[in-house]
């Protein structure tokens, strides 16, 4: 019987591909009947990741940890089980995979050890099911467009399978693949339905993201000459062993020496990372292997252990030889820890955007298309905090701790910097680029409010916020910015200082629009103040330096949000007061958004519930590592 997590993760992911190559066989004067198919394409995928969704919660409420409390179980998080699917296929005999696990692996390229990995847990689950819902408002808010239909559908729904292919990716050279596939269907996007400049702003946007993928290439290639042959399960070392004994002829101890294993494995190359800070940290000798699990897994019940040895090393590995195999590479040398954290935080702060890497988005959201604008800030930005959240944390963890703080600095000055250049725009789109510059920042300083031991508990909040932080603003930013596309469809500018009286003509369009832009401004009861709140917790808890900046600038928010509030829509204007209200369609894009505005606002733990395991889980993983 296949894997049916492997079919529906794939679905998930190459649904909307195969939607775009259906549309090729429209005839070209079916345009209404391909806005239809699109619509039913990204509705199918919103809907298989619900099923994913409920899956994965299902598979985890199974488990219960030592407390038992359901889906807090160690067995449930994302390295545990790809460990476990890992163990099963290198078994002599292999093993039955799972259907229920929702991790799947494929060999994929073996020259390279690539393989088609694809896995969920409660970090890329919430960010999978806002792609799919902010994809299929765009669609909905893409009804008005009729230049060269067939292609733009298209590349929405190729974007939507590179976005969800990164974040399902549990192979880095996959993740690499679908993390380029999403930059040339937005090139086109903004280069051919954008606004007067949108050559300029497509260039701008391409190059700045080659620049930072450029750095993550670089590390993927120096993290792939990492030699993790201790991390990985020793079936897999010994059957190498023979391969190396038949085609060198070399005795068996030989052959075993001479096995190198490389991986793009994220789960690998974390463990590696993590086995590389304790020697860095002079704490080597809490590097120990893994115990051969006899336990029942699903009630969560482990032989006793020290709780200070951290076991990294794969069961079966003779720990002092693999701890001198591992000090002889690069990986434990500082300078090679701090070039490969710099790049991938690079690499990915293009895409966050952080200061001083954030200049494309301005222009881009100027110039792209209202549905585009959507899916850019409320979907394409999370990326960047999730490479952040899965790749250069996890992998390279102790430059990650010893920089943490100038990391948590940038964040900050992004926080302020946006909301100051805020203020002084006119622009409405442009005033929302640099609001989702200052409202990312508070994920980087999530991330960077780097606790252990006792003090642990304060950066779990900050990772949750940023977690939390980025579902919210890709609520409200996409729909701050179709409330823009709104006006200007019938103002036909974007200029602050032109508008005025809208709330008499279009007082369902006001309502809405002011439950987007009170959340954004972190108004409590809304789902701009918990992510917010929880972030300035945990700064609050590591630096008061970086806390007391961040906690001022709700002042910028309020006050460049609220006086662009009452330019827009408070007073009486003759040029506005003719303007319609919501359509049915506008009002089926804003009504969602702005519901769940509230609901996250007053019913948090209805994210935090199943992403607060999967955070923790991560966030032991790095804080046992502190001194």
């Amino acid at each position: 019987m296949p894997e049916s997590d492997l079919f529906w993760m794939s679905l998930l992911v190459f649904l909307p591909a195969g939607c775009a190559a259906g549309l090729l066989l429209f005839p070209a004067r079916w345009v209404e009947g391909m806005r239809w198919w699109a619509l039913f394409g990204t509705a199918g995928t919103l809907s298989v990741s619900l099923c994913v969704l409920v899956g994965y919660y299902n598979m985890a409420d199974r488990y219960v940890d030592k407390a038992g409390r359901p889906l807090h179980s160690v067995h449930t998080r994302l390295d545990a089980r790809a460990d476990r699917a890992a163990s099963s296929a290198a078994a002599p005999v292999p093993g039955k995979a799972q259907s229920d696990d929702w991790v799947a692996r494929r060999p994929w390229i073996d020259r390279f050890d690539v393989d088609y990995a694809l896995g969920v847990d409660g970090i890329s689950l919430p960010l999978v099911v806002l792609t799919t819902l902010i994809t299929f408002l765009a669609v909905v808010a893409s009804w008005k467009i009729d230049t060269s239909v067939r292609g733009y559908l298209a590349l929405i729904l190729l974007l939507e399978t590179g976005v969800l292919g990164a974040f399902l990716a549990l192979d880095f050279f996959l993740f690499y693949v679908f993390y380029e596939v999403m930059l040339l269907p937005m090139y086109v996007l903004i280069g051919l339905w954008g606004g007067g400049r949108r050559r300029y702003a497509a260039l701008k946007f391409v190059l700045y993201t080659l620049l930072g993928s450029v750095g993550i290439l670089v590390a993927m290639i120096g993290l792939y000459s990492v030699n993790v042959r201790d991390f990985v399960d020793q079936e897999d070392v010994t059957r190498e062993a023979a391969a190396v004994r038949n085609r060198t002829g070399a005795s068996a101890a030989d052959a075993l020496q001479q096995v190198e294993v490389h991986s793009f494995d994220f789960v690998t190359l974390g463990k590696a990372g993590r086995a590389a800070m304790l020697v860095l940290n002079g704490q080597e000798d809490r590097l120990a292997a893994k115990l051969v699990e006899t336990h029942d897994a699903v009630t969560e019940g482990p032989p006793a252990d020290d709780p200070k040895l951290v076991r990294l090393f794969a069961a079966g590995v003779d720990r002092d030889d693999a701890l001198a195999r591992l000090k002889a590479q690069p990986v434990c040398t500082k300078s090679f820890q701090y070039l490969m954290f710099v790049l991938l935080f690079a690499g990915f702060a293009v895409k966050v955007p952080i200061v001083p890497f954030h200049s494309w988005l301005p222009d881009a959201h100027v110039e792209a298309p209202t549905p585009i604008s959507m899916i850019l800030a409320g979907v394409l930005l999370k990326l960047g905090g999730y490479g952040l959240m899965r790749v250069a944390f996890p992998i390279c963890p102790w430059a990650a701790s010893e920089l943490a703080w100038w990391v948590g600095l940038i964040g900050v000055v992004g926080i302020v910097y946006g909301a100051l250049v805020a203020m002084g725009q006119t622009d409405f789109k442009k005033l929302l680029a640099y609001s989702s510059v200052s409202h990312m920042g508070f994920v980087v300083l999530g991330l960077a409010a780097w606790s252990g031991g006792a003090q642990a508990q304060y950066w779990a909040w900050g990772v949750n916020g940023a977690l939390f932080q980025m579902v919210a603003h890709g609520i409200t930013a996409a729909g701050l910015f179709f409330a823009v596309g709104v006006v200007y469809d019938r103002a036909h500018h974007r200029d602050l200082n032109r508008f005025g009286g809208l709330y008499e003509p279009m007082p369902l369009y006001t309502g809405l629009s002011a439950v987007l832009v009170f959340a954004s401004m972190g108004l409590p009861g809304l789902c701009g103040f918990v992510g917010e709140f929880t972030v300035f917790m945990a700064a609050w808890n590591y630096s008061p330096a970086l806390a007391v900046p961040a906690v001022l600038s709700v002042i910028l928010t309020a006050g460049y949000l609220l006086w662009a509030w009452q330019r827009v829509y408070f007073g009486t204007n003759p040029a506005t007061a003719a303007f319609p209200d919501l359509s049915a369609r506008e009002a089926a894009v804003l009504l969602p958004l702005a519901l769940l505005a509230i609901l996250l606002g007053v019913w948090p733990s209805l994210l935090t519930n199943w992403t607060e395991p999967s955070v923790a889980g991560w966030v032991e993983n790095l804080s046992a590592l502190k001194p």
